[in-house]
């Protein structure tokens, strides 16, 4: 679906939505729509530059429980591209030490007339806690190693962009599945688009029960390599696991990380995203990094399109 730019100020009738909570219950079409939609918000801000004020009176409040640079930076840069203004929450110092609940305290912040919540916490599920309990849009940031709808939005921009379709294309992500929320978004988008999802790294992070998804499962990146169209290499999340999964990070290295000689086996029009921090010389050497087929920070500068467009939706659909 194709939005024009004299459209900004009314939302698509397609879109019916309040919250953007996961990938998982998207459509095809909606994912569609919210690509289409970041497309044109880069492009009429010249590339996430300027302003485009579509959200006057509008406020985003972030609620980050967990430690964010990208993501929340990201919001909080589109809310004010989009001409509205931010309120930031730390969870250190605030009332919930004096034995506030989560919900009261978001309560409360939502009386300050704030049109959008932003939340990131640990535990899976507490975006939907808060939808259920907020009048307000609530947008997930992040929950846990459930799921991370913008940084899936993004990553498929940013494989469209640079091949114009996600259909039809072999999408491997590699590392740490059974923490990664990255990887569960990826996986909805990407299938739901008709690309071909790998899933590769240590038996101790990949379960075989990942193919009911409709996946393809493998534990050796040196024999699926040469099929792949774009590799998403996903960080290893020590602070989420209670015992190392592998013997030592060289041997991980060793096996899973791209690096030049793995490169020259590729194709020759292999893109390489990893959704950050990046940890080099573990999941990617920093040659590859910073090479020509790295779009990591192209990723960037797409998280702040996709964040426009969602934020742009969400609102439109309060009003609506």
């Amino acid at each position: 679906m194709s939005i024009a730019l004299d459209e900004f100020t009314t939302v698509p009738s397609a879109w019916t939505r309040r919250h953007l909570l996961d990938m998982e219950s998207l459509t095809a079409e909606e994912i569609r729509l919210i690509l289409d939609a970041a497309v044109h918000f880069k492009e009429a801000t010249g590339g996430c530059k300027q302003k485009i004020s579509v959200l006057q009176n509008k406020t985003l409040a972030n609620l980050f429980f967990e430690n964010s640079t990208r993501t929340r930076t990201s919001f909080s840069l589109a809310m004010r591209r989009l001409g509205g203004d931010t309120v930031d929450f730390s969870a250190s110092g605030s009332s919930l030490s004096k034995g506030e609940t989560f919900i009261d305290t978001a309560k409360n912040i939502e009386a300050m007339n704030v049109d959008v919540v932003c939340v990131r916490h640990s535990t899976p599920g507490t975006p939907k806690l808060l939808a259920e309990n907020l009048e307000c849009s609530v947008i997930n940031a992040g929950d846990g190693p459930h799921e991370h709808p913008t940084q899936g939005l993004l990553d498929m921009m940013t494989i469209r962009e640079h091949r114009g379709r996600l259909d039809g294309l072999t999408v491997a992500l590699i590392g740490d599945i059974a923490h990664s929320r990255t990887a569960r978004s990826n996986i909805w988008g990407l299938k739901k688009l008709g690309a071909h999802v790998i899933l590769c790294g240590p038996s101790t992070l990949v379960s075989p029960l990942w193919e009911h998804l409709g996946v393809e499962i493998s534990y050796n990146l040196d024999e699926i390599l040469p099929r792949c169209d774009v590799l998403n290499l996903l960080r290893i999340q020590f602070e989420r696991q209670s015992t190392r999964p592998f013997p030592s990070v060289r041997e991980y290295a060793l096996l899973y990380a791209m690096n030049r000689q793995r490169l020259a086996r590729a194709k020759k029009d292999i893109l390489i995203l990893a959704p950050g921090p990046i940890n080099r010389g573990v999941e990617v050497t920093a040659d590859v990094a910073d090479g020509s087929h790295s779009v990591i920070l192209d990723q960037v500068t797409n998280g702040l399109a996709v964040r426009m467009a969602v934020l742009w939706l969400v609102c439109g659909t309060c009003e609506s």
